[in-house]
């Protein structure tokens, strides 16, 4: 694994960005000097090392750093988009610094609004990962139609395929890989939820049904991955017909289940759509 040969500051030290982060150190992309956070919330500074309370405290720190372009992981709320980074943009311009490159895991949030608040010579990257990152197994879009510097594109890329794996996309494409991959984890656990209350309401103790319900989604996961098949012929080869998986299908299908799914990750595509115009 190759390591950054930049400084990372996340502005905002939440579950993703210590995922991202701690990820990325475990791989051996990330060396520990090179990484600061900048959150006004104390538990959230206490995961990481070197945190940051003030904005000018971090500008200093990205100001005293070795090495290329100094990126700054941008990983607040999309709706504290501005109130996050104008305090910090105007601590770099009093500090002198050099230009950064901002990268994004904001949804919803557009190249050129989160350019609009950054200073002119700084450059931004949006990506959009997900939560298995924190296990080394995120799933991770870059947006290129913007026609990023090389240098930074490489820099990114490094950083989270130490977490995972990585497409590039055009931002066109950013809403709906939220909805798919971004949203998708919340999904599976939905399904789990749903398999933990059936298997209750059916005889088993929560016990016996938190235990068969995480081992078959854990090792049918293992099965999609390793396998060259599609989703729906690993389905028919456990389908027999008339018989209990048969059942179970096809009384999902009655009720419209796969319409249903289509419909939820058009909704989470189309609201990403509408952070964008909030």
């Amino acid at each position: 694994m190759t390591t950054l040969d930049t400084a990372v500051l996340s502005l905002g030290a939440g579950n993703m960005a210590h995922a991202i982060l701690q990820g990325a150190q475990d791989a051996g992309a990330l060396e520990e000097h090179q990484l600061a956070v900048l959150d006004p919330n104390a538990d959230r500074r206490a995961l990481f090392t070197l945190a940051f309370h003030s904005h000018e405290d971090a500008a200093r720190w990205i100001n005293a750093q070795d090495g290329e372009v100094p990126m700054i992981l941008l990983a607040v709320k999309p709706q504290k988009l501005r109130e996050a980074i104008e305090p910090l943009r105007e601590a770099l311009r009093a500090q002198g610094c050099r230009p950064c490159t901002w990268i994004s895991i904001l949804a919803g949030s557009r190249i050129d609004s989160i350019h609009s608040l950054v200073r002119e010579q700084d450059r931004v990257i949006r990506v959009m990962p997900n939560t298995p990152a924190q296990l080394g197994l995120g799933m991770t879009a870059i947006a290129t139609d913007n026609d990023p510097d090389p240098r930074d594109l490489d820099r990114v890329r490094t950083l989270f395929q130490a977490v995972g794996e990585v497409i590039e996309i055009p931002e066109t494409l950013m809403d709906a890989f939220t909805a798919v991959a971004g949203s998708g984890p919340a999904y599976l656990f939905y399904l789990a939820e749903g398999m933990m209350r059936a298997a209750k309401s059916i005889g088993f103790s929560a016990d016996q049904a938190n235990t068969i319900v995480r081992q078959t989604i854990l090792g049918s996961s293992q099965l999609l991955s390793g396998s060259t098949d599609s989703p729906g012929d690993l389905r028919a080869k456990v389908t027999s017909k008339n018989g209990t998986t048969y059942a179970a299908t096809t009384t999902l299908d009655d009720q419209g289940v796969m319409e249903a799914v289509v419909a939820a990750l058009t909704a989470a595509r189309d609201r990403g759509r509408e952070l964008a115009s909030e």
